[in-house]
């Protein structure tokens, strides 16, 4: 079966119609509210990066209180203002492109190649570092609010909030290679 350049055929209920001129294709009609259309990239640039998770408007697709999405893009040298510290959630990350540090209490881990990955659940303490331009997909689950580090230019803090217990001031400093002082190991 050819298709008409631009078309692709859509799923029984839905229809699909060429984009804006970059040719993506969108949904229209009842799947209008069901369905989002965008590209990491240049989305991560709102919000540090998370695409999907509760911090999204309910009715929208990216809305969810059970998992959230990032595509990081962090330069060289680039750092968690500060360890997160209580973790309540399980975490995912994929190095896509540079090299990414994670400190964990105790333990540090670096990827380097591409897909290379690291999995922590509840109760890990954890930081990173971008020790090379780097991209980065990370998945946790589920999603909860208070775990932004708060950055007063920055919208998407006041939102979220800082960490239990971190003041504006404590969120300022760089991240240390050992987690702070109190945290269990």
């Amino acid at each position: 079966m050819s298709r008409s350049p631009g078309r692709r055929e859509a799923g029984r209920g839905s229809v699909c119609v060429p984009g804006p001129p970059s040719g993506r294709l969108l949904a229209f009609g009842r799947m209008e509210d069901r369905v989002y259309v965008g590209n990491a990239g240049k989305d991560a640039t709102a919000d540090r990066g998370w695409l999907l998770g509760h911090f999204r408007e309910q009715g929208d697709p990216r809305h969810s209180d059970a998992v959230e999405v990032k595509w990081g893009i962090h330069p060289r040298g680039e750092r968690r203002d500060q360890w997160v510290t209580g973790e309540v959630r399980t975490a995912l990350l994929v190095l896509v492109s540079g090299r990414f540090r994670l400190e964990f209490p105790g333990r540090s881990v670096l990827l380097e190649e591409q897909g290379d990955y690291v999995v922590w659940g509840q109760g890990v303490d954890h930081s990173w570092a971008a020790e090379d331009d780097s991209v980065v997909l990370t998945v946790r689950w589920p999603s909860v609010s208070g775990y932004a580090v708060p950055h007063a230019e920055d919208p998407a803090s006041a939102r979220t909030g800082p960490l239990p217990g971190v003041t504006p001031a404590a969120a300022s400093t760089p991240a240390s290679p050992t987690p702070p002082s109190g945290t269990a190991r």
